[in-house]
């Protein structure tokens, strides 16, 4: 039988009760078979899902004979009748599991030798052979179903931002290598001998001149490019940004236009997922300082109610030196309370120390509320007033452990949110894992001290609007000047950073003053965003959700690279093309270009 011209009548998704008695092709590859002598079953798998063919020697010999040969993930092509499964033998889990399909015709395209691994979603073997064979991997039921989330994911979005009016627009992938914030890719000029391109860290800037070029609302599914070490939650080299811009905005509409975008697809994408919302029907507000001091982190996990208190004033006269000595300006001493501590060994307080010393903290000092009031090693030390104030402070009640972290502001509130979630992780606080508590990280800094260099030195980002405009930056502490900076957060995850844009001249140059900058700098390095602002700037911000990040959390994926097609290691290798690679001697003499390795 012959199937150049039709492989298939037919997907393995497709056939149900309704198609017994039908005579069918199907195409795929063997996911596993069994011979029980006489009769084999093989589970014949493609793209849409798998469906059981039975190869019977009493009906025809020889294409029972030839599906003897078969292995593991040869691709075949099979003619059959759809006959029902007998009734202890219905599979409710698979789509076609009502059904099987008899083989009278078998043409195998071609025997694959041993496998590298087994497809199947436990994977025994290490992630480096994973990813050299990847696309076996990408064969595995649920790497396969991410692949097919992201473009689903990527179609919402896209559905969704046209129905609100934006308008997708692509920006250059060939630009200008800038002196701020990641190293960039570069990309050495054929026609220029000398000159380089640069692979967008992200189209922040052009999103910028759009809507000085009279385009309202922008989004794009962006790439963009840094030559980084990989971090967690971001693939090195490259990664894709849900971006956006929007002229004539403030902050509450650049929030109000991505709620509604997630509240919107979450349910088509990821219905088990469950979005947490204030009494108002919004993602929560959190003031950056609050976020440190409260969760020790600018991007707080909110699943779970377990926050640093500060309990600085209580020791500010204490005889227990290691505490009042942190009461000093730019120290503090926080506190966390644990419930239920009271049957705890004291090996559980032992390893929270270790794990904080593993964090840069000198130690962990704690108590434990016992019947007989506050116990520790640290209870002797301290004063019956400041024992009582604690457990006022607090709200303590019998059973419940503090843990207390001391030093410089910042660093202890890093080392206690740090023990924030190893608490929340061994006593498996989030109690639903599918929940999507979203917030916002807002008011962030938009100066602070870089005392390296000694100076005042911009926070985040340095071309976000600050709060109250040219007279804040002229009369206020430039310590103390908030922007309107604000970063998206879910479930601990940092899922974005935006901004509403500083588009006047004026107050431009005098931020940039106040770091440092002179205006001709900035004219040198921003001039063209200088003249498009100089020409009418409408006021505008936005924000640029990972959507590799978020497809991590739909899918409830540990790694980011479960969520991409073809992934770079740790060491920004694609190692199933091995990428980077050598080029000819030719190439390099067409780009002007010679190599010089350093040893």
């Amino acid at each position: 039988m012959a199937f150049a011209t039709e492989y298939r009548t037919h997907t393995c998704g497709d056939l149900k009760a309704k198609d017994v008695g039908k005579t069918v092709k199907l195409a795929g590859w063997v996911q596993n078979m069994r011979d029980i002598g006489g009769l084999i079953f093989v589970a014949l798998r493609d793209h849409y899902g798998v469906t059981q063919i039975i190869f019977d020697a009493a009906l025809n010999n020889e294409v029972f004979k030839l599906a003897e040969s078969l292995k593991p993930e040869s691709v075949i092509f099979i003619e059959g009748e759809v006959i029902s499964r007998i009734q202890g033998n219905i599979n409710k889990e698979m789509k076609t599991g009502e059904i099987e399909v008899q083989a009278t015709n078998l043409e195998i395209d071609y025997l694959v030798p041993e496998l590298p691994f087994t497809i199947t979603d436990e994977v025994s073997c290490s992630e480096e052979i994973r990813l050299k064979y990847r696309f076996l991997d990408l064969r595995r039921e649920k790497l396969h179903k991410n692949i097919i989330l992201r473009s689903k994911v990527m179609s919402e979005v896209r559905r969704h931002m046209i129905a609100a009016g934006f308008n997708e627009i692509h920006t250059p992938i060939l630009t200008v290598s800038s002196p701020e914030g990641a190293r960039d890719y570069l990309v050495p000029s054929r026609l220029h001998p000398g000159k380089f391109y640069a692979l967008p860290q992200a189209p922040q800037q052009y999103k910028q001149l759009l809507m000085c070029s009279g385009f309202d609302k922008y989004f794009q599914i962006a790439p963009c490019f840094r030559d980084e070490a990989a971090r967690a939650g971001r693939s090195p080299g490259e990664f894709y940004q849900i971006d956006i811009e929007m002229a004539y905005v403030g902050q509450e509409d650049v929030f109000k236009a991505m709620e509604a975008l997630f509240k919107d697809i979450t349910p088509k994408v990821a219905s088990k997922k469950k979005i947490s919302l204030t009494k108002d029907g919004c993602f929560p507000r959190i003031e950056y300082w609050d976020a440190l001091n409260e969760y020790g982190v600018d991007k707080p996990d909110i699943r779970y109610e377990l926050k640093i208190k500060d309990v600085t004033e209580i020791f500010m006269d204490s005889e227990f030196k290691v505490f009042a000595s942190n009461t000093k300006k730019g120290h503090c001493v926080k506190a966390l309370v644990v419930e239920g501590c009271e049957h705890e060994a004291r090996s559980f307080f032992d390893k929270m120390d270790a794990y904080a010393k593993e964090q840069g903290a000198k130690g962990l000092a704690y108590l434990n509320y016992k019947e007989d009031g506050l116990k520790g090693p640290i209870a002797k030390f301290l004063k019956e007033t400041e024992l009582e104030d604690l457990k006022t402070r607090l709200g303590l009640k019998i059973g419940d452990g503090v843990f207390f972290g001391a030093g410089k502001w910042l660093e202890t509130c890093k080392i206690m949110g740090a023990v924030r979630s190893k608490i929340a992780e061994l006593r498996d606080l989030v109690k639903d894992k599918d929940e999507l508590a979203f917030c916002w990280i807002v008011d962030f800094p938009l100066f602070e001290w870089n005392e390296e260099e000694g100076k005042v030195d911009f926070s985040h980002n340095p071309f976000s609007m600050p709060q109250g405009g040219l007279e804040e930056l002229k009369t206020k502490d430039p310590l103390d000047i908030k922007a309107y900076q604000y970063d998206l957060v879910c479930n601990g995850l940092e899922l974005s950073s935006g901004g509403i844009r500083n588009h006047n001249p004026k107050i431009m140059y005098k931020a940039f003053e106040i770091a440092g900058y002179s205006k001709n700098d900035v004219d040198e390095k921003f001039g063209h965003m200088i003249r498009a602002f100089k020409f009418g700037a409408p006021p505008h911000g936005g924000i640029a959700p990972g959507l590799d990040r978020l497809l991590m959390i739909y899918a409830d994926e540990p790694s980011i690279r479960e969520v991409i097609a073809f992934p770079m290691n740790q060491r920004a290798q694609e190692l199933m093309t091995n990428s980077p690679g050598d080029v000819a001697v030719q190439q390099l003499k067409e780009l002007h270009l010679k190599i010089e390795v350093n040893k």
